[in-house]
């Protein structure tokens, strides 16, 4: 499981913080002096990360764009650290696709797929490498195995039988963490997107250990909004708990965003309650009866998005019900029409999910807890030393507030079907991480996995471990399971199936 307390993540905070510090005091007049002063905030007269502070100060220009909701300047002309800055400034969500992006200047071009001796091997008079390579490409140099790069096919046999364990696999952590294959090579040999296969869960971003790939972010803009005084609405994904420090109780937290201008607080669980009751009505009556072969969640935006473009004939077998970020929106809106929202959570696909077209989002901006942890700290607000408000009369269950987990969603429809639908049986699966969920797909495509509902997540261990989280987590899994146990009522009401959100 990844460390959460890198300097990659440092950086990032202090990014972030200086951006929102921007958003909320900048004036039009102050703005361009504001930006390009980030850079040298940030990078103090000694380099601390790489060979030189030039370096790292070209890094963190590409970060603030991104963190702008800018794209990356070209490297073959000159274009301005705040060149498009003008379209930026706004107080409505901003983002220049793609969303996510390699830095050029940060990559350290990582050798990918290679197979190397090193200076363990000893030698052997056995030579198992030798003997087990089916291209004959090791051969002994001065006494010690030599693997010919030309010759190798990266089958890996060699090291799976080295007794001393000599030979090492390289490749690039973020393409390991890619489980649609989305990371490929530009001409210098550095990291590159291949955005027709990328499907923006993240974990490319969070794996590479130089912080050389990065999203884009709207947390200026929001920041910009609270400034001017709209009325802003936080929907809060259940991931919450624990990402602000284990003592941060939800009414610390609350406190928190309220102190950071947000004039009320929904929380995602309740429009994971309405579709936990949809999916469950849906799988009683097409799933069970035979109508679909299967069905596939839809709160995992990376996951439906894989589903749609790796496996094209499945569309139909998606859930068309809303998402929970979507169906919270929803309700927000019912209830405060002039309102702006903002979904917080601990995932980055979310950003497009809020964009796209298909189906209205009504969500007008999206930022990660990691992002919304700047804005903390541009505003001095320490969520652990804020009042703890007495929370309000609970409208989400457990059900729903188990959704940030792995499991959490297929749980949530289990207990409805068995609670609403007794006579119906029950047969859910559910897959983390890309690479598992495109194993699960393919078993479904080839008649393999029939007559069940079949959950998603992008993220290994669920959206607890989504790219935009703060802490580790085995803590978060424990703190959550707290949470989730202390909460009643467990499932929600049936009436919910009924409720209008167009």
């Amino acid at each position: 499981m990844r460390n959460l307390d890198t300097p990659v993540k440092q950086i990032r905070r202090k990014i972030f913080t200086e951006i929102a510090k921007i958003g909320f005091e900048s004036t039009d007049e102050s703005l361009i002096h504001d930006i390009e002063s980030i850079p040298y905030n940030i990078v103090e007269e000694r380099a601390k990360y790489r060979e030189s502070i030039y370096r790292e100060r070209a890094v963190a220009s590409e970060r603030v764009r991104l963190a702008m909701g800018l794209s990356l300047r070209p490297e073959n002309r000159s274009v301005h650290l705040t060149d498009g800055v003008k379209s930026s400034n706004i107080d409505e969500k901003y983002y220049e696709p793609p969303l996510m992006q390699v830095i050029p200047s940060a990559c350290s071009a990582c050798e990918s797929n290679k197979y190397e001796v090193s200076n363990m091997c000893r030698g052997c008079v056995a030579h198992p490498c030798i003997q087990t390579c089916p291209k004959g490409a090791i051969s002994m140099v001065d006494g010690k195995s030599f693997i010919d790069q030309d010759k190798c096919i990266h089958c890996g046999r060699c090291k799976a039988v080295c007794p001393y364990d000599a030979i090492a696999h390289k490749e690039r952590p973020c393409e390991r963490a890619c489980g649609v294959k989305a990371i490929e090579s530009d001409e210098q040999g550095r990291a590159s997107i291949n955005q027709d296969k990328c499907v923006s869960c993240g974990m490319c971003m969070v794996s590479c250990p130089f912080g050389a790939i990065s999203d884009k972010s709207q947390i200026f803009q929001l920041a910009h909004a609270l400034r001017e005084g709209t009325e802003i609405i936080a929907e809060v994904a259940p991931a919450y708990i624990n990402q602000f420090g284990e003592d941060v109780t939800p009414g610390k937290f609350r406190s928190a965003l309220t102190q950071l201008g947000f004039s009320n607080i929904y929380e995602v669980a309740l429009g994971a309650d309405i579709g936990c009751i949809s999916e469950a009505h849906h799988y009683a009556k097409e799933v069970a009866t035979g109508n679909l072969p299967f069905l596939l969640t839809s709160c995992c935006p990376s996951w439906s998005v894989m589903a749609k473009k790796y496996f094209p004939a499945m569309i139909d077998n998606i859930s068309q019900e809303l998402t929970p970020m979507v169906a919270t929106a929803r309700i927000v809106k019912k209830e405060h029409p002039n309102a702006k929202v903002v979904f917080i959570g601990p995932c980055a696909s979310k950003k497009l999910e809020a964009m796209r077209h298909s189906v209205r989002s009504d969500v007008d901006f999206v930022i990660t807890f990691e992002e919304l942890w700047g804005m903390f700290d541009a505003k001095d607000i320490i969520p652990s030393a804020c009042e703890d408000i007495p929370e309000e009369t609970q409208t989400a269950t457990a059900a729903g507030r188990g959704y940030a987990i792995a499991g959490g969603v297929a749980g949530a429809i289990e207990a409805c079907l068995k609670e609403y639908y007794p006579d119906v049986p029950v047969h859910i699966e559910h897959a983390e991480s890309l690479a598992e969920c495109k194993k699960v797909l393919t078993l479904a495509k080839a008649g393999k996995i029939k007559n069940c509902m079949i959950e998603g997540m992008a993220c290994p261990g669920g959206c607890i471990g989504g790219a935009g989280t703060n802490a580790g987590f085995a803590k978060t899994s424990k703190a959550l399971k707290k949470y989730v146990d202390g909460s009643d009522p467990k499932i929600p009401s049936q009436e919910l199936e009924n409720l209008e959100l167009n």
